[in-house]
């Protein structure tokens, strides 16, 4: 298995709260990186999805009384929404007791009903982090091609061959549509879902138009929100919300849309080789998307990001508010020439920019007009990474 970061991050967030919930799509590594960190402590392990564990967490306090003192991992915590309550219970006496940190590792595939659980009983007690896939700095320089191509699912990304890799995808996606979804009680047609996110991988990138998807699936405006906030639910797919801060000018306000996963995108188009990639259509938002989560990703806890776009063409593809305040420009563009528009200068200008990038396919850092910097995206995640 490759070194997640996010393990020093889950341990320092164990050493600090009394639990950790580690959210994530399914597949994604939750379990192994859970499993690692248990080996290091005294812990127990609980799935879920399996009756018998199930079974042990009927009565919860008799079993989690006996375990004071442990880390006690449990997975899949969301097929157990009334378990929040027991372990609020568990958490403020185990306080009591002096057991104030690294109580609970709770694992689950992200969902609103799980959120809203564990906001509601867990609030102040946990700490939650959300596991990605494979990002660049994981992976490595050397693996960028093969990363953007197969996507950051572990599985996928280790396959043995570009077609083991993309029957793998496949098989992911049918899962969910047929099993996982209809698990967390939502009645809709898996073939109707997997045409919508067949056409969200086709517009990767591209404002939502409700509407538009609205007509093409044959259902109403309100199933395609209530669709889109499924996948977004799941960590799936990305709403990008546009910047909405400046008033005094006429601003684009529908969201962009991104698979979050590139793989998972090419996957939906039937993408299997590089050569494949490279000639179609998708190839720019699929590498624009691909940069938006690594980006994301190695920023500080509490950045907020956007788009910015106004009605005079103005345009910035990435906007990153730090939890300082200070506002990062970032443009992203698959080509060699590190150069950007004026629209991207106007627009930095206007929001006083403390920085402003270029990630470009280039190898290397070139200083550009207007204090713009372009750099390979390995270069720009290191940068946030580094704050």
């Amino acid at each position: 298995m490759l070194p997640r970061i996010h393990h020093a991050q889950i341990e320092k967030a164990l050493s600090e709260q009394a639990g950790v919930v580690l959210l994530g799509p399914r597949q994604v590594g939750k379990t192994t990186l859970a499993l690692d960190i248990a080996e290091t402590r005294d812990a127990a392990y609980l799935d879920m999805e399996r009756p018998a564990d199930r079974q042990v967490l009927e009565e919860p306090d008799l079993y989690l009384d006996e375990q004071a003192g442990r880390l006690v991992v449990i997975d899949e915590v969301q097929l157990m929404p009334g378990l929040f309550g027991a372990l609020r219970g568990q958490i403020d006496r185990r306080r009591r007791a002096g057991h104030r940190t690294g109580q609970f590792l709770l694992l689950g595939s992200a969902s609103d009903s799980l959120l809203q659980q564990s906001a509601e009983s867990l609030a102040g007690r946990v700490r939650y982090h959300e596991l990605t896939p494979l990002m660049l700095e994981e992976a490595g320089q050397g693996a960028l091609q093969q990363l953007w191509l197969r996507g950051g699912f572990p599985d996928s990304f280790l396959a043995t061959s570009d077609r083991a890799s993309l029957t793998w995808r496949a098989d992911f996606i049918r899962t969910y549509l047929e099993r996982d979804i209809p698990a967390f009680g939502l009645r809709i047609p898996s073939e109707t879902l997997r045409r919508f996110w067949t056409m969200l991988a086709h517009e990767q990138g591209g404002l939502l138009n409700a509407a538009r998807l609205a007509a093409g699936l044959g259902v109403s405006g309100q199933s395609v929100a209530r669709y889109l906030d499924l996948l977004v639910d799941l960590m799936l797919v990305r709403r990008l919300p546009p910047w909405h801060a400046n008033a005094g000018k006429r601003l684009v306000k529908s969201p962009k849309v991104y698979i979050r996963d590139a793989g998972l995108a090419h996957a939906l188009l039937g993408v299997e080789t590089p050569e494949a990639l490279l000639g179609h259509p998708v190839v720019g938002g699929s590498w624009e998307g691909f940069c938006i989560e690594n980006l994301i990703a190695a920023a500080p806890r509490g950045t907020e990001a956007a788009f910015y776009r106004s009605s005079a063409g103005a345009e910035i593809d990435l906007i990153l508010t730090l939890p300082g305040g200070a506002l990062w420009a970032i443009e992203i563009k698959r080509t060699t020439a590190p150069k950007v528009t004026r629209g991207f200068h106007t627009a930095a200008a206007e929001l006083e920019a403390a920085e402003r990038l270029l990630v470009y396919a280039g190898g290397r850092e070139v200083p550009g007009q207007g204090g713009l910097r372009a750099m390979p995206l390995a270069a720009a995640t290191a940068r946030l990474r580094a704050l």
